[in-house]
Order: structure tokens, then sequence, then C-alpha cells
């Protein structure tokens, strides 16, 4: 893995170089091994949270890690190309627009002793807005090439909050064109559902069940590139024991070995369906 500048990787997506490497800053990654029409996010997949804000932070570091999305880029880590966030959704957070993207609070509890400066406020949002420089570098060089994408936004949630029982998967599509991408939607959803786990996990599968796709990273890749899907896709944290912070990492192999075949299967089959 390299360590770029921001110019230096869209440098090399742009010139359609190989390459996997991490920002100069270490807010993300983003892997490329070969070109293809589609592409896999993890925003929330990061834990960094810079040390000159711990002692203003009145969250501990795991009621942070609780509304972070742990190993969601593992479960996606296979595929060609893959970016993610590195620095934890508490400094900033890459699937809120700029304007909110530092939170002032968090899940009903206040976040900072003493509000943060500006300086600090600029430093986390330098960092927002080189991630979404590049996001469009990539999207635009993928529909360059292929004419169409689809990006699988992969995220987790904590299903043990919700007072009733709720998908192991769930797609957010509410921002999306349903009509024109249905059945690439409905696909997707199929596939979630036939995936098999470990330790008598049962594999559900809805739309618009627990959240709707309201996430910055869909809006701005929706908002911009009129050829590409983002499929919001949310997997309860039934990988883990979100209230004693341990991972099961047989889960999180199991997704990584079915997507291995299925998500790729289902790019393709969009691609045919929707290349112009």
């Amino acid at each position: 893995m390299l360590k770029l500048s921001v110019n230096e990787i869209i440098n090399k997506i742009q010139k359609e170089e190989i390459f996997e490497a991490v920002s100069s800053d270490y807010s993300f990654t983003l892997k490329i091994d070969e070109y293809v029409p589609y592409v896999c996010g993890a925003v929330h997949d990061g834990h960094q949270f810079r040390k000159e804000l711990w002692s203003n932070c009145l969250h501990t570091e795991y009621e942070r890690w609780y509304e972070e999305d742990p190993a969601t880029k593992a479960m996606v880590q296979s595929h060609p190309i893959v970016i993610a966030g590195t620095d934890s959704r508490f400094e900033y957070d890459l699937n809120r627009a700029p304007e909110t993207a530092i939170y002032t609070d968090a899940w009903g509890k206040q976040l900072w002793k003493e509000p943060l400066s500006d300086k600090m406020h600029q430093k986390s949002l330098a960092k927002h807005a080189n991630f979404y420089k590049v996001v469009h570098v990539l999207i635009t060089k993928i529909e360059e090439k292929f004419s169409t994408c689809v990006v699988y936004d992969m995220h987790s949630y904590n299903w043990k909050r919700w007072d009733r029982e709720v998908p192991t998967w769930n797609l957010g599509t509410s921002n999306v064109d349903s009509d024109r991408f249905g059945n690439a939607i409905e696909s997707w959803r199929s596939i979630l559902e036939k995936m098999p786990l470990p330790n008598g996990i049962k594999s559900t599968s809805k739309i618009n069940d627990t959240f709707q796709g309201n996430g910055y990273f869909l809006k701005y890749i929706t908002q911009n590139f009129k050829n590409t899907l983002v499929l919001a896709t949310e997997i309860a944290k039934v990988y883990c024991d979100e209230l004693n912070q341990i991972m099961y990492p047989e889960v999180v192999i199991a997704v990584e070995d079915y997507l291995k075949t299925e998500l790729k299967k289902h790019a393709e089959t969009f691609y045919k369906a929707h290349k112009l």
C-alpha cells in the first residue's frame, strides 16, 4: 500500500493506474486492482479519532465504536475497487453533507465538553472534502469507461436497540430511481436474503424497513452521476456482540465469502442491463 496525496490519487485514477493507497493524512483508503463498472464503499468503517480531540470528547471509545460500522470494509475487501473511511464518524461523518458532518451531539448525548474551534472544524472538513474529490473523479472515470456504474454502499446498524423484529439486511432506496433500477434493487435484496450465515443466524432482507437510504454518500453520487446506482446496504450487527464489543470473525468471513461471488455476479448483470 502506498501513502499518497489526494492529487496523486486523482492523477493515478485519471491515468487508469492500478494501485492501493492510504491518503497522506490517513483519512481514507482506496484500492483499485482492476477498472470495473462497480465500486464498493465503506464510509463508516473507520475508528480513528485524532488525539487533540480526545480530552474534549464526552463519548467513550466504546460509545464511538457502537455507532460506527466496524468490518464493513472487510466484507467487501476482495473486490477490485474499494474505498473506505478510516476516521471515526465522530470526528466528521462522511455520510452527511459538509454543513452537518461534524456533530454537536450524537444519539441524544452532547459530544463535546467545549464547542470546537473553527480551526478544529476546518481540519476535519478538509478531510471530508478530499474524500469527495476522489469519489467524484473515481465515478467520473468509471462512467467514462463503462457508461454506467453500481456502488455497493456498505453499512451496519445496531439491531438490539429496536423494539421489534428487524431484518438482517436493509436496503435504503428512497433517493434512487426505483423505476429505472427496480430489477437491480430487488435482485440485490434477494441475493442478500439467500446468504448462508453461521451460528444459526437467519439472513432476512427488506427494503426501507429500518433505514431509507438518506446518506450523503448515496445522495452525492446520485445527484452528480445520472447513470450510477448506489445501493445503500445495511447489515444488522449480527457479526458482533454490539453490547460487549466482541467481533465474530467467522460471521464477517462468511459474509465476505458469499459476496465474493454473488456481489460480482450482481454487478455483471447490472452492467449488461444498463450499459449505454
